[in-house]
């Protein structure tokens, strides 16, 4: 993003609404030049509208800015760090059969917010819904036929960073898998193992 428009954004973050004559006066540039980029951040759905705040002291209504939802996705996150400690900390207060069951509990969840199969569904079908909903989650996923069924390849890991020192999204990704397909697939080949893909056969029992 460009410079200004990365300044403006951080003024907003900081402060929670400023005006233009602020955001001017802050970024030494013209009220002209703020309210251009203004337009632009709005035009991409990171600043709201400007709503108009009465002045303390005589003088014309001031109109400030303020950040979208969106917006928030411009900030550094640290989802990996903390999901790190708290697998690390759950590793060491329960057991192995413990942790297990946390983590397909974790799936089940998960599982819970992807369409419901019809009954009777035949797997392409099912197969296609699933990868649809993985893609959602940014699995970056697909299927083909197989001379033993079918292969579904996920390209993506969203938990890259937390597998290189925990199972357990591994393991929660073949439970996702199989309350979604409605039997466990066969795991062929693992991204955490060097392979390009994680690739799961599915038979067809559907």
């Amino acid at each position: 993003m460009q410079a200004t428009r990365q300044s403006i954004l951080k003024i907003l973050k900081e402060r929670g609404q400023a005006t233009v004559e602020q955001m001017s006066d802050e970024l030494s540039l013209t009220p002209v030049t703020i309210r251009h980029h203004l337009d632009i951040l709005r035009g991409e759905g990171l600043v709201q509208a400007p709503k108009v705040q009465r002045r303390q002291s005589p003088g014309r209504p001031q109109h400030v800015y303020s950040l979208t939802e969106q917006a928030t996705n411009y900030f550094p996150k640290n989802y990996v760090a903390f999901a790190d400690l708290t697998l690390q900390e759950l590793r060491e207060r329960v057991s192995t059969d413990e942790m297990d069951s946390i983590v397909r509990g974790v799936a089940r969840r998960m599982a819970a917010n992807a369409p419901e199969p019809l009954p009777g569904e035949p797997m392409p079908e099912r197969l296609t819904r699933v990868v649809d909903f993985l893609n959602r989650q940014g699995y970056v996923a697909r299927w083909e036929t197989n001379d033993q069924g079918f292969l579904l390849h996920t390209a993506n890991c969203p938990y890259q960073g937390l597998t290189d020192h925990h199972a357990a999204p591994c393991i929660m990704d073949t439970a996702l898998l199989t309350e979604l397909l409605g039997s466990q697939p066969l795991r062929i080949s693992w991204m955490s193992a060097g392979d390009d893909t994680c690739t799961y056969l599915v038979k067809n029992s559907v």
